[in-house]
């Protein structure tokens, strides 16, 4: 039987947007959102879990809760093109989307830095 998860509370939600404005400088629209995942990897069925969405430059960002105090986040450019933290789970949800924000700032400027044209000549 799949598990239920408990909805993102108002403090979780609160330490998300501010995090995601901080980052941007500016007010960003956070969405609540559904997420399907397979909790463990030897799951057959699918996990319906609360999360958030944002879409800010181009990028997508998405945020579940696994369970109480159990979180886990990526960001997508096109769906092929999707990357993770590099840690399956956190169990602070502000670490965890901190740590989703920088990664995707440092894959941005890594973006920038190969797409502008080098000073040699």
């Amino acid at each position: 039987m799949p598990q239920k998860i408990s909805p993102m509370t108002d403090t979780e939600r609160w330490i998300v947007q501010q995090s995601v404005n901080e980052r941007y400088k500016r007010e960003v629209v956070v969405q609540d959102v559904e997420t399907e995942i397979r909790l463990y990897i030897d799951d057959r069925e699918l996990t319906l879990c609360p999360g958030f969405y944002w879409n800010e430059q181009g990028c997508h960002f998405v945020l579940s809760k696994t369970g109480d105090s159990r979180y886990r986040s990526m960001f997508f450019y096109r769906i092929r093109d999707r990357f993770s933290t590099g840690r399956e789970e956190y169990d602070d949800i502000g670490d965890c989307v901190t740590t989703l924000l920088k990664m995707q700032a440092d894959e941005e400027a890594k973006r920038l830095a190969e797409t502008e044209p080098s000073g040699n000549s």
